[in-house]
């Protein structure tokens, strides 16, 4: 076992006389200083067991006060040195894990990402969990790397390496966990690829579902029992490395008490869990191979190449641990400690983990991508197999059934199938011609009834001005409503009243039938009777009322149908 320095006690320097000391050319009461039990060991430090000083080069005191306290002195623990190895290749160390740590993130942003609606079974979470923890992993080692420079430069040991060793347990047990959680997801992953087709495939209250939701309750357990043996103590001890003596009887026992050893035990726990994962998931979710000999082989070549690597480095975390509880000069919690097997075999194992873990996300697609990728695949096939051939891309350009159209390429498609601009106009004319036509073909019917003496219409066409909209809806009006005769003569003045208002809504109908002034009081045989003398008759006949061009122009429409046709300003006007 390496030895270093011994602090034993010396004596001291002799001064001018024998209640004189000298340190660094500077004198100091020799009776003062026994008086306050302050002890000179060897390797030039001053100490009375509660403060400890420099006494060599620059750092000695200048003056010391009969209380004990010495004015510009330099404490013991102070970072004096310069960077040593364990120091320079910790830095080394430090920078790769945090340009790690900058890997990871992208690749949780890549992985984490969701592009499928989240489900009771598999939530998104789950595979970010590997990530996480790789986040976990980088920042501990990081920490620790930094804070193990000062265990070189620190003239004794104190602070440094308690957060050196305290982050580096915290990075072995994130390791672990990270293995874990790439261990279990592939095997969630490999799951969801089995249900998708058909989700009831599988069950989840059936002796396979209840052991994957007992097994991560398993590992975690003996994970956090690694925890509470390791983290939760007092890291004092591992200090007092000042001499040989303080390290053989207060540093190594601390290093290596059976809490220590039994957080082995449960490191190595964890990881034939680990080992149970991915046997469980290759026995469900592989195919199966008779034979123990071609079972192994089936293991092998179904297990992903990123777990052939990381399960034997996961391995070797475990065993460097293990080394460490028993062999004191290896463990990192010696301050002269071998420094390549301090790194070789507590950091590069997880440094390791990361980037193969980092390496296999950047070729890994999106499992959510994936899943979609698999789902378009099976529809091929179906449609493959029922027949169904998909028509290409430029089908639907072609054919019109565009799927995106934005609300103006619905106006104007709406715009061109009513009219608006030039063909607006063009219908307000073909309008005007149209009601040119019916009138003309309204006057020729009343010189037609005129020759024939039937009874000429009451009242003229009635139009709404400036309306071509209102004139085109009321062209094709129903029949005026005709209840039936009762015989009665208030419903016969009711039925007048009626056939009134019916003409006056509807001019272009049918005119109503010759009217009678006593058929209120002959009944309904009297209804074809016709009465000399009456008004508006002359022999039994009808006389016809003058037409529409012979009427005065008080009883006219207000818009003829040669004035100008009305401009449409919107669709809402048509």
């Amino acid at each position: 076992m390496p030895v270093i320095d011994v602090r034993d006690i010396m004596s001291w320097p002799a001064g001018d006389n024998a209640t004189d000391t000298v340190f660094g050319n500077v004198h100091f009461n020799l009776t003062l200083l026994e008086h306050w039990n302050y002890t000179l060991y060897s390797n030039n430090t001053l100490s009375n067991g509660t403060k400890c000083i420099l006494t060599f080069g620059p750092y000695p005191p200048t003056l010391l006060f009969p209380n004990g306290t010495f004015i510009n002195s330099t404490s013991c623990y102070s970072a004096i040195d310069p960077v040593g190895i364990r120091g320079g290749i910790g830095i080394a160390f430090a920078v790769l894990y945090a340009i790690s740590l900058v890997f990871i993130c992208i690749n949780l942003t890549k992985h984490g990402k969701r592009y499928l609606p989240a489900t009771k079974r598999f939530y998104p979470l789950g595979r970010r969990w590997q990530w996480y923890w790789g986040l976990f992993v980088c920042g501990a080692a990081v920490i620790g790397l930094f804070t193990g420079v000062d265990v070189d430069r620190f003239y004794l040991p104190e602070i440094p390496i308690v957060l050196n060793n305290f982050f580096w347990y915290l990075m072995q047990l994130g390791s672990m966990a990270l293995v874990w959680e790439a261990v279990r997801h592939w095997g969630s992953w490999m799951e969801r690829q089995f249900i998708d087709p058909n989700p009831f495939v599988l069950q989840q209250s059936d002796k396979r579902g209840m052991f994957e939701f007992w097994l991560p309750l398993f590992f975690y357990f003996w994970l956090w029992i690694n925890f509470f043996l390791v983290i939760p103590r007092n890291w004092g001890n591992i200090e007092k490395q000042r001499d040989f003596d303080q390290t053989r009887l207060i540093a190594e026992p601390s290093a290596t008490d059976i809490r220590f050893k039994i957080a082995t035990f449960c490191l190595l726990i964890c990881w034939l869990t680990i080992m149970t994962s991915m046997w469980h998931s290759i026995r469900h979710y592989e195919p199966r191979n008779r034979g123990l000999f071609n079972r192994a082989i089936g293991f092998l070549g179904y297990m992903p190449f990123r777990f052939v690597l990381l399960l034997p480095l996961a391995l070797a975390v475990v065993a460097y641990q293990g080394l460490c509880a028993w062999e004191f000069w290896l463990s990192p919690q010696k301050v002269e400690t071998n420094v390549i097997a301090m790194y070789v075999g507590g950091y590069l194992p997880t440094f390791l983990i990361l980037w193969i873990q980092i390496i296999s996300g950047f070729m890994r697609p999106n499992e959510d991508k994936n899943l979609i990728q698999q789902r378009r695949q099976r529809g091929d096939a179906i449609d493959r197999d029922l027949g169904i051939v998909k028509k290409p891309a430029w089908w639907r350009r072609v054919n019109g059934d565009m799927p995106a159209e934005s609300m103006r390429d619905r106006l104007m498609r709406n715009v061109r199938e009513v009219g608006g601009g030039a063909a607006t106009a063009r219908n307000v004319e073909l309008a005007a011609e149209t009601r040119a036509r019916e009138s003309d073909q309204a006057q020729a019917a009343a010189e037609r009834e005129r020759a024939a003496g039937a009874a000429p219409i009451e009242m003229n066409e009635i139009r709404r001005a400036n309306s071509i909209a209102s004139s085109m809806r009321t062209s094709t009006a129903p029949p005026p409503y005709e209840p039936p005769y009762t015989g009665k003569s208030a419903n016969r003045r009711s039925e007048r009243a009626v056939q009134a208002a019916a003409g006056l809504l509807f001019p272009n109908a049918a005119p109503p039938p010759p009217r009678f002034p006593h058929d209120d009081d002959e009944g309904a045989a009297g209804r074809g009777r016709v009465r000399e003398g009456e008004p508006g008759v002359a022999g039994g006949l009808h006389v016809p009322r003058p037409g529409t061009s012979e009427r005065s122009n008080s009883t006219a429409s207000g818009n003829t149908i040669n004035a100008p046709p009305q401009q449409i300003k919107s669709m809402l006007d048509v």
